[in-house]
C-alpha cells in the first residue's frame, strides 16, 4: 500500500523544506518517491521550496498552486484575486500520485492549520482526508529554541484531535553551538508530546550541494 508522508512544522521558518527533502531521501531508498507541495506563496524569481527540494535531492516534485506574496495561502489568493482549488482536489490529486509512487511526500505552508484555501481548508483537513484511503505519517517539524514545546504539543493535540498520531518529530536548524535551552527541548519535546524525535537537522545543510546533502543526510536520524 503506498504511504504518504504529510510534513507540518510548528511555525514557519523552522527548517520544514529541508526536512521534507531528508525525509524524501530517507524515503527514496525504499522505493519510489515524489514530492509535493500544494500551495506555494512568496514566489521571487521562480523560488520555490519544491525546486529547493529537487535541488537537494534530484526527487521528481510537483507544485499545484504558486501564489505571489509571502503569507498564509487564503490571504495571498484573496490579495491577487485568484481562486484556489479547494483542499478536497488537492486530495484527489494526491491520491492519483500514491497510485504510481511507493511515498508522497507532502510539505505543508507555515503550521498545521494555515488555510490552503479559501473555503477554510488546512493541512491537518488534507491529512484527514487521505487517511480515509491510504496510509498517512505526519511528520512535525518544531524549532530547537524557547517556544518550541508549547508549539510542538498544541500541533501533536490538533492532530490527535482528529485521530491522526504523529510518526515523529524532526528538530530543524539545530544549531552550531547549541544553549542550554536547545539541549532541554530536544530532550523534553517527547516528553511533553508523547513523540519520538526522528531526527535532528543542522542549521545550514540547506546551502549544501545535492551530492553533500544526499551523503550527509542519514546521519540526521536517530
Amino acid at each position: 500500500m503506498s504511504r504518504v508522508v504529510v510534513v507540518t512544522g510548528t511555525s514557519t521558518g523552522v527548517g520544514k523544506t529541508v526536512a521534507t527533502a531528508a525525509l524524501a531521501l530517507r524515503a527514496a531508498a525504499a522505493g519510489s518517491v515524489t514530492v509535493v507541495k500544494p500551495v506555494q506563496t512568496g514566489i521571487v524569481d521562480g523560488d520555490s521550496d519544491a525546486n529547493e527540494v529537487h535541488r537537494l535531492t534530484g526527487c521528481a516534485v510537483q507544485e499545484f498552486t504558486a501564489l505571489d506574496e509571502p503569507l498564509a495561502p487564503d490571504t495571498a489568493a484573496r490579495r491577487q484575486g485568484v481562486p484556489i482549488p479547494p483542499v478536497a482536489e488537492y486530495a484527489d490529486r494526491i491520491r492519483v500520485l500514491a497510485e504510481f509512487h511507493d511515498t508522497v511526500v507532502i510539505e505543508g505552508a507555515g503550521g498545521l492549520l494555515v488555510r490552503l484555501d479559501t473555503e477554510g481548508g488546512t493541512l491537518l483537513d488534507l491529512a484527514a482526508q487521505l487517511a480515509e484511503t491510504l496510509r498517512v505519517d505526519v511528520v512535525v517539524v518544531a524549532a530547537p529554541a524557547l517556544g518550541t514545546l508549547n508549539h510542538a504539543e498544541l500541533t501533536v493535540t490538533a492532530l490527535r484531535a482528529r485521530g491522526l498520531e504523529p510518526a515523529g518529530l524532526v528538530v530543524g536548524s539545530w544549531p552550531a553551538e547549541p544553549g542550554l535551552a536547545e539541549h532541554c527541548n530536544v530532550e523534553d519535546l517527547p516528553r511533553v508530546t508523547g513523540v519520538a524525535v526522528l531526527a535532528t537537522i543542522p542549521e545550514g545543510v540547506g546551502a549544501l550541494d545535492r551530492d553533500a546533502f544526499r551523503a550527509q543526510s542519514p546521519g540526521w536520524f536517530a
